[in-house]
């Protein structure tokens, strides 16, 4: 009896025209980049040049791919809107202000509703860089520069569907929000400011902002009795000691798994400093939340926390698992 809840399975012909789907696009996106030249840096030229935004404009497909373009470039540093061709004929023309650039497209590059946006940046200088499939159109011959699509096959099997094409207009888009991100030197720091949500903004949250710090540290001295020590262990909740030298540098560490090696009739008569585990792994407070959780995770010798230290080995801090977890890390 078949499942009701369950997925039909992929023809052999679907399957088929899905695989020639994407290999028409790849195949397009292949000649693009080989297509590219010099005035992929003009263009890029112009949009860096812009001390205010990125207006995107385009109609119907590209108009949809704009709009991601926009997004993607307002994510990455390069501040961008989008402004819908027809709306801007009927007074969203005042979104496009001195100072702005235009990023145009249109595979025809005849689109009709971009005539007064064109009109509009050639009246007020503001510099204008369009991405379309023909060099002689009226779009490409108003720009300021003109990244010419080539000429490759749609997916669509009547070639009539924008497929091929858009994909290839969303791919340049990409590259241009990319060179613009490089060109800005775009850190990671950066993009963190504008991410502060959700799981990208947990992996680039830095381990200073998550470590407990303070008298929350577990710390005692290589000296310290093991009974004290135990019981600083238990207080703190870490499962660990850190263990300090006299210069206030960490020098080692005694975890649960110490305890359980060191386990005899003499462990509480011994000194902290007999049985930890010298050279503990540490990280530094400006390092990512995920690099710590990676340090965490390493495989030869998995371990639950890590102290934070400072450029000369001194305790900043301490960073659990459950901490970063909580963080969103996982």
């Amino acid at each position: 009896m078949t499942n009701p809840l369950s997925l039909p399975e992929l023809e052999p012909g679907d399957l088929q025209v899905a695989r020639d789907v994407l290999n028409t696009e790849a195949a397009g996106l292949v000649l693009l980049a080989t297509s590219l030249g010099e005035q992929f840096g003009h263009a890029i030229d112009r949009l860096a040049s812009a001390t205010g935004r990125v207006a995107i404009s385009g109609m119907g497909k590209s108009g949809h791919v704009g709009r991601k373009i926009a997004a993607t470039m307002a994510s990455t540093g390069t501040p961008a809107l989008f402004v819908h061709p027809a709306e801007a004929s009927h007074g969203d023309l005042g979104m496009i202000v001195a100072g702005d650039a235009v990023l145009a497209l249109s595979n025809s590059g005849e689109t009709a509703e971009l005539a007064d946006l064109v009109a509009h940046t050639r009246r007020f200088a503001l510099p204008l860089v369009s991405i379309t499939g023909r060099a002689d159109s009226a779009l490409a011959q108003a720009s300021d520069v003109a990244l010419i699509l080539p000429k490759a096959a749609e997916a669509c099997p009547m070639g009539l569907a924008p497929t091929t094409s858009t994909t290839m207009q969303l791919a340049l888009g990409d590259a241009i929000a990319v060179a613009l991100l490089t060109r800005r030197g775009f850190t990671a720091a950066d993009f963190r400011q504008i991410h502060p949500g959700g799981n990208l903004g947990a992996r680039l949250r830095r381990v200073r902002e998550v470590m407990h710090i303070g008298d929350d540290m577990p710390l005692g001295s290589p000296d310290m009795p093991m009974d004290i020590a135990l019981l600083r262990m238990t207080e703190k909740r870490f499962g660990c000691l850190g263990i300090v030298n006299g210069n206030g540098v960490l020098a080692g560490i005694v975890t649960d798994g110490d305890l359980r090696r060191a386990m005899g009739p003499d462990l509480l008569s011994r000194r902290a400093g007999d049985i930890m585990t010298v050279s503990p792994r540490t990280i530094g407070p400006e390092a990512l939340a995920v690099e710590a959780l990676h340090a965490m995770n390493a495989k030869q010798r998995p371990i639950t926390t890590l102290f934070v230290v400072d450029t000369e080995g001194r305790p900043l801090g301490i960073l659990h698992v459950h901490d970063l977890l909580r963080s969103g890390l996982a």
